[in-house]
């Protein structure tokens, strides 16, 4: 992509990241964020001549708006995410990932995004049993009050509006769900960073539940590579994609033992109650992304952890 102007919620955070370096040298970009995770201040990128960079909230209708004025391209990334986080902020987890949503694309519309808006959804609307789940599959609501569901259902609102501005008012939507994203940069919660974090420091790893609940990881690389198609290809304007790597599949516990065998640690792997209901298995059907976007992952996970912990170390260094 080449001379557009590029709006990114939740631009300061992990993926909005590692898509800012792609884009950084050839587009204008606006990064709109409350800060609330911070990978751009560290990233060198805050500073750069082709970025302005708003500190607001995606519940400020007004202020986003009038932000994403002259935009083509609209990287709907802000959310709430993390179990930790929702159990403890269920209502902001709802209003942020609902009404933040609508807003995003209300401004779309209101500001005439011509080219695309990419809306992050989530793995989760599959429910807790997801095996080679395809996008035409259903969704699940989960029960009410349930820290989990609270954050699928929230994601699946977001996206059920998104399609309904794009039947409605012709906006280029594009809807994503990741599948378990991790990499360099990332803050907040994950369980890869967190493994390789304390697998660096021979610290303890604790494990919720009893480590069987399976999962597919996909390297954020392979994530932004996607985006690309995604917005490259006008094949993708109104539908849905999962975007993970059906290769890299292992048990949660199977996990951390691989993070502490490629780091040579002597991390002690301890267990504790699960936090909420957990998803036992989650593993993508790629078909649709690789027949509509030509997309395939090429990073596998052992290859993923050196590279996450070598930046990782670096962080060390620094701080």
């Amino acid at each position: 992509m080449e001379g557009k102007n590029i709006f990114i919620t939740g631009g300061a955070g992990f993926i909005a990241n590692t898509l800012i370096q792609r884009l950084i040298e050839k587009n204008k970009i606006t990064v709109y964020d409350n800060f609330h995770r911070d990978t751009l201040t560290g990233s060198g990128y805050a500073n750069h001549e082709n970025i302005t960079v708003i500190k607001g909230d995606v519940l400020d209708f007004d202020l986003m708006c009038a932000s994403m004025k002259g935009a083509n391209v609209v990287i709907h990334a802000a959310g709430i995410a993390g179990i930790d986080t929702v159990i403890k902020n269920p209502v902001s987890t709802m209003r942020v990932n609902m009404i933040g949503t609508a807003n995003a694309l209300e401004a779309a519309r209101v500001n005439g995004v011509s080219e695309r808006f990419i809306d992050f959804s989530t793995s989760e609307v599959f429910g807790s049993m997801a095996f080679k789940s395809s996008e035409t599959d259903e969704t699940v609501s989960g029960s009410a009050g349930e820290a989990r569901w609270t954050y699928a259902v929230s994601k699946l609102a977001g996206e059920h509006l998104a399609h309904a501005y794009h039947t409605q008012h012709n906006l280029p939507v594009v809807t994503v769900r990741p599948f378990n994203v991790y990499g360099p940069g990332q803050t907040g919660e994950g369980a890869i960073q967190i493994f390789i974090k304390k697998a660096l420091k021979n610290e303890d790893i604790y494990i919720h539940g009893d480590g069987n609940q399976i999962r597919a990881w996909c390297f954020v690389d392979d994530f932004v590579e996607c985006i690309f198609r995604c917005l490259d290809n006008d094949n993708a304007v109104g539908e849905s994609f999962n975007i993970g790597n059906a290769r890299a599949v292992i048990t949660i516990l199977g996990l951390a033992q691989t993070v502490c065998r490629v780091l040579n640690s002597s991390s002690k792997i301890l267990f504790q109650d699960a936090l909420s209901a957990d998803i036992a298995l989650r593993i993508p059907s790629v078909e649709k992304s690789t027949e509509v976007l030509g997309y395939k992952a090429q990073v596998d996970l052992e290859e993923g952890i050196l590279q996450t912990s070598k930046w990782m170390k670096e962080q060390m260094l620094v701080s």
